[in-house]
């Protein structure tokens, strides 16, 4: 059996709590800089607008490919 002695934490180790890991994630999220509504607008159409660039950049890519492709191996017309 362990004594009470085992059981107590070191001097070195902070005690083990129930609900600590909640209580740490919410001190946290106090330290945060949110970022305004304003720079929120402006990056996600920022966003957007690469993901749509990049989808018209590999769309085209694909189609140009794919009729390579059909034009060499199938003798296209």
């Amino acid at each position: 059996m362990a004594n009470k002695e085992q059981t107590k934490s070191l001097p070195g180790q902070p005690k083990k709590r129930r609900f600590g890991f909640f209580t740490d994630i919410i001190t946290e999220l106090r330290k945060v800089v949110w970022p305004t509504r304003q720079e929120t607008l402006r990056l996600t159409l920022i966003v957007l607008g690469l993901c749509l660039a990049m989808g018209l950049i590999l769309g085209a890519l694909d189609y140009g490919f794919s009729e390579l492709v059909a034009k060499v191996l199938i003798g296209g017309k």
